[in-house]
Parts: structure tokens; sequence; C-alpha cells
């Protein structure tokens, strides 16, 4: 339960921040720059997990941790080497790749905490 509540909660921010910006609201600015580069990586892993849980008839499916490096280094190389390279409107930040890295192995330790642990207790 406490999963699908911070997911949906980030999907709530996430969608916040993305309409806020397109309706040209003045946001602070890491939130503006950096939020949802934070929140991208464990929302896309939390859709892919959500898929083939339902297609593999699996509720325990977990992503392995080498999917989620490798799928931050996609995102990487793709959003902040290669489109900035193909496309003006685009720009590169290291900033950007760390917080992907950041979100994706949030998104796996706290998908893997156990289910008796104190802290999913907690929370």
């Amino acid at each position: 339960m406490f999963r699908k509540m911070l997911y949906f909660t980030m999907v709530f921010i996430a969608l916040t921040i993305y309409t806020m910006q397109r309706l040209q609201v003045s946001l602070p600015f890491l939130v503006n720059n950096y939020g949802n580069d934070l929140l991208y990586l464990p929302l896309v892993l939390g859709a892919i997990e959500f898929l083939i849980r339902r297609l593999k008839r699996d509720s325990s499916f977990k992503l392995s941790l080498g999917f989620v490096i490798f799928l931050a280094c996609a995102y990487s190389i793709y959003f902040e080497y290669y489109l900035p390279k193909a496309n003006a409107r685009y720009t590169a930040d290291w900033i950007d790749v760390i917080l992907y890295f950041v979100g994706g192995i949030a998104y796996f330790f706290i998908g893997n905490i156990k289910k008796n642990s104190v802290l999913e207790e907690v929370l």
C-alpha cells in the first residue's frame, strides 16, 4: 500500500510541475529545473514493473538492479548526450544524469523493502 501511495504521489507531483511549467507559473529553481528529472526514472520503472507483473501474472516480480542502472544509462545518453546535439531545444546537464541514477537507485531500494521491515510498518 505504501508503494502505491508513494507512486501516485510522485505522479501527482510530476504532473503538477509539468502543468505549472506549461502555464508559465514561476517555480523555485530546483523544482523547475530538476524536480521531474529526479521523478522520471522511478515513474518509468514503476510503469514497466506494473506492466510486466500484469503480463506475467506474477505479483512478486521485481526489476533487477542491473536493469535499473541500464535504463538510467540509456536515458542519460539519450537525453543528455544525443538530444542536445540533435536538437537545439535540449541542453546537456550532468546534474540530470546524477538525478536519473539517484531516482532509479531509490526506486530499486524502496521497491525491495521487505514486507515485515520496520520502515514498512512505520510507513
